[in-house]
């Protein structure tokens, strides 16, 4: 019998909160904010009136672009409890992307804060609708966006024409009952649609991932299960909110289980450790890059990490010997490994706690309670037999509900039987445990030979100059495509190509050996740290065109 639960976001929080009213819920050290569930609940049920008196109804779509604010937690919470579909917003897009998500998630609302690293989010709204200025508020007018009708600021400006300040919505929601917000809670389905995220659109346009309450309340209450989180927990969350590590994996899991939210605005090594330190964070989710800059912080040692326990790494692969510095210098001997993808919710497989090192750092794990997984063949579909690679599917009630308005795409992505076509390669052992070992289209075909740089880059980082490595395949004229290897070395650490050739020699097959060599300082990211592989394709590919 399925554990799976039938209850709505609105219907949790309410659960959580008169179970543990008086633990902490949501803490900020960097605005000094901490609530207890009892506030916490409170602060998200103002928000819901808020956006009840702006017109927002059920199954509205409201765009969210701002960092991990406390706002956008509340957000989260509130917009669930009257049933609108919260539509995250990468921080790191531009006009272009933004006007796309706007227009193809038929946003009727958008809230954003005034700027953040390099993009002054004020100002490209006003570029994107252009004579925001003179419009009242609430009566947005954009030819280009015809379901725009509401955007909200967060932020210190006093004036902001065409718009609602933050403050100025949750004040409109004072008129609205606690009757009417429980009679709209109570219309909410589990079934209906309520997070919308966008993937990366590496190849085309984004596709919005639309995910119901009971797809990311269940999966994240098998997460949690997993790391072993209670009430007496607190999860240090520092990947961005608009992905489903952070808005599922993290605030949503820690209400299920009654833990605390320990938020950063956005990732920072120095601030993280301060934060675990002073808040005695017992748990951990970040992407290896962001475990491998807090471990390479020059102030590392200052801090006491012995109160962690738990966590995730997830997002990217996670280098073997980056799990065990987690592991024995940060005293977080729980760690584990997630893996998945937006369209399930995310999490498929997990590592669990009490698995042998060894496992929990050459496989993903095996599948969550309820959850269906297999290795077909690309070609025919076929399932194929343990221990041989191919494309990984899986099959529950994470399944997302689709890609909003794109039947096609979505056609593509689950098939007739409902399986789920991942577009990563991995095998799975007889006791059950995945190996990713690539992705479809990151597969290298070289004069003939499959190439999968999951394994090369394993095996370089054994090599103990290596920081952080990634491998690609760039086109060729002879042999299809050549291995390229981008290599970021340790500081204060100098190394040849010469001796990394000789490094590979007599180790690994010739042709796997990378053809060109590149020392890099950083990599091109994702805003939730991953790696942009097309990125470093399309450079080195004009680089070293042939």
């Amino acid at each position: 019998m399925s554990d799976f639960r039938e209850i709505t976001i609105g219907g949790l929080l309410k659960e959580t909160a008169s179970k543990y009213p008086d633990n902490r819920a949501l803490v900020y050290p960097e605005f000094g904010i901490s609530q207890n569930y009892r506030d916490f609940a409170a602060s998200c049920a103002a928000v819901a009136k808020g956006f009840m008196a702006l017109g927002v109804r059920k199954g509205d779509h409201v765009s969210v672009w701002t960092t991990n604010l406390p706002q956008w937690v509340h957000m989260q919470f509130g917009l669930g409890m009257i049933g609108a579909v919260l539509v995250t917003v990468n921080t790191n897009y531009k006009s272009h992307e933004l006007e796309y998500i706007l227009r193809q998630s038929d946003s009727t609302t958008l809230v954003l804060m005034e700027k953040y690293r390099d993009t002054n989010y004020f100002d490209t709204v006003n570029e994107v609708v252009p004579g925001l200025a003179t419009e009242a508020p609430g009566r947005i007018s954009a030819a280009k966006l015809p379901t725009l009708k509401n955007i909200v600021y967060i932020g210190e400006r006093a004036s902001t024409p065409g718009m609602f300040h933050f403050d100025e919505v949750v004040k409109m929601g004072e008129a609205v009952s606690d009757a009417a917000l429980e009679e709209r809670m109570n219309s909410c389905d589990c079934r209906d649609g309520i997070n919308m995220q966008y993937t990366s659109g590496t190849t085309g346009f984004p596709k919005g991932v639309l995910l119901s309450h009971y797809n990311i309340v269940n999966n994240s209450r098998m997460v949690g299960d997993v790391m072993g989180l209670t009430e007496k927990d607190s999860l240090l969350i520092h990947v961005p909110l608009f992905h489903c590590f952070g808005c599922v994996m993290s605030t949503l899991n820690s209400v299920y289980h009654g833990s605390t939210m320990v938020v950063m605005e956005s990732f920072d090594p120095g601030a993280s450790l301060k934060a675990i330190h002073s808040e005695r964070c017992t748990a951990i989710n970040g992407v290896p890059t962001m475990f491998i800059a807090m471990l390479a912080h020059p102030d590392f040692d200052k801090y006491d990490m012995k109160s962690l326990r738990t966590g995730i790494m997830a997002g990217a692969p996670c280098p073997i010997e980056v799990m065990n510095q987690v592991r024995t210098r940060m005293h977080c001997p729980e760690v584990v490994i997630a893996f998945g993808q937006t369209e399930c919710s995310p999490v498929m497989t997990m590592t669990r706690r009490d698995d042998p090192v060894e496992l929990r750092v050459s496989t993903v794990g095996r599948l969550l309670p309820d959850i269906e997984g297999r290795i077909v063949n690309p070609d025919t579909g076929e399932e194929v037999s343990a221990g041989v690679q191919g494309e990984i599917v899986t099959r529950s009630d994470c399944v997302m509900k689709g890609y909003y308005k794109m039947p096609e795409e979505t056609d593509k992505a689950v098939d007739s039987d409902g399986w789920l076509h991942t577009g990563d390669l991995g095998e799975v052992d007889e006791n059950g445990y995945f190996k990713v070992t690539g992705r479809i289209k990151d597969m290298i075909i070289r004069g003939g030979e499959n190439i999968y740089p999951r394994e090369l880059e394993e095996f370089l980082y054994t090599n103990p100059k290596v920081n952080d490595v990634h491998v690609v395949g760039i086109p060729d004229k002879k042999y299809g495509e050549q291995v390229l290897a981008a290599i970021q070395l340790k500081e204060g650490v100098s190394a040849t190509v010469e001796e990394f050739i000789e490094f590979c020699q007599g180790r690994i097959a010739r042709h796997k050996v990378p053809r060109y060599w590149e020392f890099v300082n950083a990599f091109p990211m994702t805003a939730s740290g991953k790696v942009q592989k097309y990125k470093l394709r399309e450079m080195y590919s004009e680089k070293f065109a042939s």
